[in-house]
């Protein structure tokens, strides 16, 4: 079957001219006259971006998906064909309701009346591994099930393998190959699709989306019933509200563009900062609005989080951005170990000033993130900087920002929105609201540890290591008239009251 599908893969590959992405290079040049023997018939009319687009329709759902992924990746691509990869749309046609009955009654082990009041046959939305249905419980609640795509888990693994053996040859045949890291890229397109055949991990994504905005007044997340969640079954309460690339509509209920626009960055940002969990399928077709204003989150297939480190590098870069510290922005990057450290930090703060001072004090509407990227990018590879495959999703996400804003606010200052919410997540980490947040976090640990440390430190002082140790320190301490170590045990003696104090006045 692999061998099948690679035939059918090179055949949409030659069909669509792609092969000039390949024969141009020096290795394999001698294969391009052969090639346009063969192909005589074809007609190549079309922009290679376009072509490629199709050939990935071609393929299937699979293969658009990853196009959709490497839309994001700019430095991987030329601007052309990221801009057309980022047209994909994964429209698949549905399956057929018997399917979906067959698996519901599978699943359940009883007949669908038995568990639905009411179930809608015909699907209200179809992807490339799941579609909805609309039902009511026998309770009347309303709800959406979400039903996975019979027989989509071999058809996954073997394209996937087909991808990893492609992101060799590119590592063998370019000489960015391995700064470009299309292994890890691959590695994480399968890591996000793996994720989403998983409707139980969705269900769980979706919970904790919902806890993280409950009662928020900009947000809302529908509710997970996990009595009738199962692992190629999701059923979550129905949500009722304008998609909302229907502006019109919008509109006519009177929903305010401007703030909505301003909204959607709060909660991208709150998401991102403050969490460090965020939806990263943010596409049109996944945001709804209800008549209060409020956004509603659907699908959570493909959820983004970010270690602490991670938000503090961002959020370090952000400000720094903000304020158009260019020399932040640039130790930034060499502390994280992103940039090599021999890296000359005025020459990196040169190249980051170039890039982002032309687009400040400017509108959305003037502001394109894809070629700020673009240009990112083409400093990155300057500098050797690696590329950080964690962040991907991120990107793509602040893509889909920048795509909703445009079209709800031409005019929003995206900077000065964002500025005073990245402020506020950096006082709450490093201010004084973190050092309290930290011993608040920290106390309970420190309780529990320091009854024991008198037994901790009797048992090592009856080593004979430690007892060494301790002969050469009190040596030492003599030496010094004991001061030094006087002094020090003191210090630990009142941090640690300090602390039980704090602790004490908190809880």
């Amino acid at each position: 079957m692999r061998a099948f599908r690679l035939a059918k893969i090179l055949l949409v590959i030659f069909r669509f001219g792609l092969d000039e992405f390949l024969l141009g290079h020096e290795r394999v040049r001698g294969l391009r006259l052969l090639v346009r023997a063969m192909f005589f018939w074809r007609r190549l009319a079309a922009p290679r971006a376009v072509r490629l687009r199709r050939a990935l329709e071609a393929l299937g759902p699979i293969f658009v998906k990853f196009g959709q992924m490497l839309s994001t990746r700019r430095d991987l691509l030329p601007m052309d064909i990221a801009d057309e990869l980022a047209r994909l749309q994964d429209r698949v046609p549905p399956f057929s309701s018997e399917i979906v009955l067959a698996t519901l009654q599978r699943v359940y082990g009883k007949p669908v009346e038995t568990i639905f009041r009411e179930f809608e046959r015909t699907p209200v939305a179809s992807a490339s591994v799941a579609q909805v249905h609309l039902a009511i419980l026998h309770d009347g609640r309303e709800a959406a099930v979400k039903v996975l795509r019979p027989g989509i888990q071999p058809v996954i693994e073997r394209d996937i393998a087909l991808l990893e053996a492609g992101a060799s040859l590119v590592e063998f045949l370019f000489a960015e190959g391995r700064r470009l890291r299309p292994k890890d890229v691959v590695a994480e397109f399968e890591k996000t699709i793996h994720d989403e055949l998983d409707l139980i991990r969705e269900a769980s994504n979706a919970s904790q989306l919902r806890r993280n905005f409950l009662g928020s007044p900009l947000l809302r997340v529908p509710e997970i019933f996990w009595d009738y969640c199962q692992f190629e079954v999701m059923v979550m309460e129905r949500m009722h509200g304008t998609p909302i690339s229907q502006l019109e509509s919008l509109k006519a209920q009177g929903i305010d563009l401007k703030q909505l626009s301003r909204n959607g960055v709060e909660i991208f940002f709150t998401q991102v900062f403050r969490d460090g969990f965020f939806h990263a399928d943010m596409h049109p077709g996944n945001i709804f609005v209800d008549a209060n204003g409020r956004y509603i989150a659907l699908d959570f297939g493909i959820m983004g989080t970010l270690t602490d480190s991670d938000k503090d590098y961002l959020a370090q870069n952000f400000v720094a951005f903000f304020r158009r510290d260019y020399k932040r922005v640039a130790v930034a990057h060499i502390e994280a170990g992103w940039v090599p450290a021999g890296t000359r930090v005025d020459e990196f703060e040169s190249a980051v000033r170039a890039v982002c001072e032309p687009i400040f004090d400017k509108p959305l509407r003037e502001i394109s993130f894809g070629k700020v990227l673009l240009r990112l990018f083409q400093t990155s590879r300057r500098f050797n900087m690696e590329v950080q495959p964690q962040l991907m999703l991120l990107q793509k996400t602040l893509l889909n920002v920048e795509g909703l804003g445009r079209d709800l606010d031409p005019d929003l200052d995206l900077w000065k929105t964002a500025r005073p919410h990245l402020e506020q997540w950096m006082k709450e980490q490093i201010g004084w609201q973190g050092l309290v947040r930290q011993i608040r976090e920290e106390a309970p640990l420190w309780a529990r540890m320091l009854p024991q440390i008198p037994r901790l430190v009797h048992r090592e002082l009856n080593h004979d290591h430690n007892r060494i140790i301790t002969m050469r320190l009190a040596e030492i301490a003599e030496q010094q008239k004991g001061r030094n170590v006087w002094l020090g045990l003191i210090a630990l003696l009142l941090s640690g009251l300090l602390a039980w104090e704090v602790y004490l006045r908190l809880t």
